[in-house]
């Protein structure tokens, strides 16, 4: 249950060795990777309708959307789950952030189609097709978590240079502040994301926050990354180039669920020296959950890993207490735009 699995061991060792073949050639090569311009850009907030920092920030950019506004941009905010915010709860018939894949995209719509899923082959056709040249160039998908990840960034493609370079910008600008990288690439759990439609999906979750709560703090963090993120792209257009760059990430690696009784009920919860512990080390033997009769249940692995989306409330439904990820380095190549944004003066 709590161990590594020797089929998990097997992958991330694939993995590992993968990155060090890329690290080697990018090494041994000079040249630059052209990357074509990055012109239309969208913002989603509300993908679920109870995270109110993007829902506010999308709809108060929607009515002044200066901020968001550069030069030889198209820069969209969008509300994704319309239904979901007017009742401020995560989704209405499913999770909209997990059907944006073939079948769900290529279903017949019929009466009693999911609501979401019916939303996501609207949002599709405006942002999509997924997969194809007429996609939009990016998407930033503004998600708050009752866990304590601070501001995160989600990754979805691990070979992408261009969002890798991203990525990079947008931590130093705000650093000292942390800001940990999600790899949700795995090559079984298949996420089908919202932001997946995009040539160039990105993720940003920023917690702690209640469901159907803002805090200006909160708030705030998400504005500023991405603002960097769209600073990022306009230098990207006008010509800025990119040297290679390094940046630590934590790759997904399995989901952990509560522990159960065999009707399915939950026995045992968080343990407080877990509780609020996202991106820390964790080895074996240290706690994970605690019973209501006062017993500890321990880690058992052989290597240390990095939990995450501690005790989220959202995932309750998803039997899912945290993920497991494990620390590594992804490197991008030397990256400059192919065409240079003739709009600067």
């Amino acid at each position: 249950f709590f161990f590594e699995t020797k089929v998990l061991r097997y992958h991330y060792f694939l993995f590992c060795f993968q990155q060090f073949l890329e690290l080697l050639k990018s090494m041994t090569s000079s040249s630059a990777v052209d990357k074509p311009p990055v012109r239309r850009v969208a913002i989603f907030g509300g993908t679920h309708g109870n995270e109110l920092s993007g829902v506010f920030l999308v709809k108060h950019w929607q009515e002044n959307g200066a901020e968001i506004q550069r030069t030889g941009m198209e820069v969209k905010p969008f509300l994704t789950n319309p239904r979901a915010v007017k009742k401020c709860t995560r989704y209405i018939d499913c999770d909209l952030n997990r059907v944006f894949d073939p079948d769900n995209l290529g279903r017949t719509v019929v009466e009693d189609i999911p609501y979401e899923v019916r939303r996501a082959q609207e949002i599709n056709q405006i942002f999509g097709p997924k997969g194809s040249d007429d996609a939009y160039d990016l998407i930033f998908d503004l998600h708050n978590t009752t866990s304590n990840m601070g501001g995160t960034l989600i990754l979805e493609n691990s070979r992408d240079d261009f969002t890798i370079q991203m990525f990079h910008y947008i931590k130093n600008a705000l650093a000292p502040e942390r800001c940990p990288v999600l790899l949700i690439e795995h090559p079984s759990l298949k996420y089908a994301t919202t932001r997946s439609v995009a040539k160039h999906p990105v993720g940003v979750e920023v917690g702690p926050q209640p469901q159907g709560v803002v805090r200006a703090d909160t708030l705030d963090k998400m504005r500023k990354i991405v603002k960097h993120g769209l600073d990022f792209v306009q230098l990207f257009n006008e010509g800025r180039e990119f040297p290679p760059c390094t940046i630590e990430v934590f790759k997904i690696m399995e989901k952990v669920d509560y522990p159960r009784n065999k009707n399915d009920e939950v026995i045992a919860i968080i343990h407080p020296k877990l509780q609020d512990q996202d991106w820390q080390p964790l080895n074996n033997g240290d706690p994970l959950f605690l019973t209501l009769d006062g017993e500890v249940i321990a880690y058992k692995g052989d290597c240390t890993i990095y939990p995450t989306f501690i005790n989220e409330a959202a995932y309750y439904e998803k039997k899912q207490a945290f993920v497991k990820t494990v620390k590594m380095k992804l490197s991008a190549k030397h990256t400059r735009c192919s065409v240079l944004d003739q709009n600067t003066s």
